[in-house]
């Protein structure tokens, strides 16, 4: 008794953080030619920019810090600013999160930094980076990381340019793409045909970060690692799911940026997406890449466009009794046009018509301004058939929380605890700051950036998957677009519009409201 109780303390101890990703550098890499004393530059392309500063540097950053890289890294930043390293530095430190016992640490990694001046569109300018690149310990014998942290309108010149001025003469080259990966269908295409006229698929990273996300890897683990969830993962047991992003927060003066896109191209189309392809598709014949996103790729291919009336778009107007930004609504943000029509919330039903999911419900619901910030799955079962509680029982569900305080727990129905013989709501409960503590968990830049490192990508979006994406919603888009479909408005701070619920109780998902969720862990 005592040996176990002693097992059972040793497997409960925390990793560290250079622990966790040690190990996730051993099992994920499918690149064999990885080796740790290799020299590797990794190229930010568009260094001045935000995405660099508050993301790819403090990424960068913390890998260093944790030792995770190879030795041998250099880091380059290339934009048409006039900077320097100690300016790159200064821009960033609000984001690094430094302790003091690290400062020593930091002045190490900013030495291996460097910057280039260019303009993205001339050659001469990837010249001037190419010899610098040279200079750096490796110089054409180092591998060669890009992150285009840019616009996806200078992606050609860019790209063209990397492929004909910088690529490493004996090393590999990797480029990492950041979304979005074009409007709809057809610039998507066009975008992936430049591409692969440039690079190899295998040498193309498409960043999803919510792919990098603890509990969206933790699916796949959740489904086939689990005896007991794969005779119930199906419609003859489940119901509908629902997966879900909110925001409790507006455009905050994006709105520009924003009205370019809308909701669906911006979370709807990619996260959700991806998410529905990690809850339905069928188990691959192992880990690698290429096998899991084959399984992606069959899911995609099951589902047709939604028309309209699977649909619901909202637009969110300022709450009178709200403070500080929630006063103000999606129109009053001065960055966006007057009159626009852009949806900040939709809901989209889905339905995947293969034998595991032919008529359940796949509910993606998304939206700026809620009443709270969640991202989730959502699997709700079909009634117990037989009822011998005269109808307390509700139906069970089992939810993976992505965001915030990372979960994963199955509601269920118990008797109630005393004299009476009446059933409750309670839940087996797996809140990972409560099971695992002091656990710090990677950063999601952090885990698919060491991805690129290590050559796996499992994690990031591949051609076929990009196209049957933007196959299922560019038909809506554009219909949106063409008629000019105006969404209905919802509070600042509500749950979106009613019509969205009724949406969903019409689709067959029940919401009784009568669940209270008490933390078990709190003293």
């Amino acid at each position: 008794m005592g040996s176990r109780a002693s097992a059972e303390k040793m497997t409960a101890l925390p990793l560290s953080r250079s622990e966790v990703f040690g190990e996730l550098r051993k099992e994920l890499h499918d690149d064999k030619e990885f080796h740790q004393s290799d020299a590797h530059i990794f190229i930010i392309m568009g260094a001045s920019g935000d995405l660099a500063k508050k993301k790819i540097y403090p990424t960068l950053w913390w890998l260093f810090r944790d030792g995770l890289l190879p030795e041998e890294t250099h880091f380059v930043g290339f934009a048409r600013s006039d900077l320097n390293v100690d300016a790159i530095r200064t821009a960033c430190m609000p984001y690094l999160k430094v302790s003091d016992s690290e400062v020593e640490r930091l002045s190490v990694f900013f030495s291996r930094n460097s910057y280039v001046s260019g303009k993205y569109g001339e050659e001469s300018s990837f010249s001037k980076l190419n010899s610098h690149l040279s200079t750096l310990p490796g110089g054409a014998q180092a591998n060669r990381l890009f992150y285009l942290a840019l616009p996806p309108s200078v992606y050609h010149d860019v790209t063209q340019n990397i492929k004909h001025h910088c690529m490493s003469a004996n090393g590999w080259n990797r480029i990492i793409v950041e979304k979005p990966f074009g409007r709809d269908l057809q610039s998507s295409e066009e975008l992936s045909n430049h591409l692969s006229a440039l690079f190899t698929e295998d040498q193309i990273y498409r960043i999803d970060h919510y792919l990098g996300k603890e509990m969206v890897q933790n699916l796949m683990v959740l489904r086939f690692g689990n005896r007991i969830f794969g005779p119930i993962w199906n419609r003859e047991s489940v119901a509908s799911v629902v997966l879900t992003f909110k925001e409790p927060f507006g455009t905050q003066g994006r709105g520009g940026y924003f009205d370019d896109f809308g909701i669906i191209r911006d979370v709807m189309q990619n996260h959700l997406l991806q998410m529905l392809c990690l809850v339905a598709m069928e188990k691959p014949s192992s880990t690698s890449s290429d096998d899991v996103r084959d399984e992606k790729v069959k899911v995609l291919k099951c589902i047709s466009p939604p028309g309209l009336s699977d649909v619901v778009l909202g637009q969110y107007v300022g709450n009178p009794a709200g403070q500080g930004d929630a006063k103000l609504g999606y129109l009053d943000d001065p960055t966006v046009p007057k009159g626009s029509t852009t949806a900040t919330f939709a809901t989209v039903v889905l339905y995947v018509k293969n034998e595991r999911w032919d008529g359940v419900p796949f509910i993606l619901r998304c939206g700026k301004a809620l009443n709270e910030r969640k991202a989730e799955v959502r699997l709700q079962f079909r009634d117990v058939p037989g009822d011998i509680f005269g109808g307390q029982c509700q139906r069970n569900e089992l939810v993976v929380r992505v965001q915030p305080n990372e979960a994963i727990y199955a509601k269920m129905m118990s008797k109630k605890p005393g004299m009476h013989f009446n059933p409750e709501e309670t839940e087996l409960d797996l809140t990972y700051h409560s099971r695992y503590k002091d656990v710090k968990l990677p950063d999601a830049y952090e885990r698919l950036i060491l991805d690129v490192f290590c050559g796996s990508q499992m994690h990031f979006v591949r051609s076929d998957e990009l196209r049957e994406a933007w196959r299922i919603f560019t038909p809506l888009l554009h219909q949106i677009e063409k008629e000019k479909t105006v969404p209905i408005n919802y509070t600042y701070g509500s749950r979106g519009p009613p019509e969205a619920d009724e949406l969903l109780k019409r689709v067959g998902f029940r919401y009784e409201g009568t669940y209270k969720w008490v933390n078990p862990h709190k003293l």
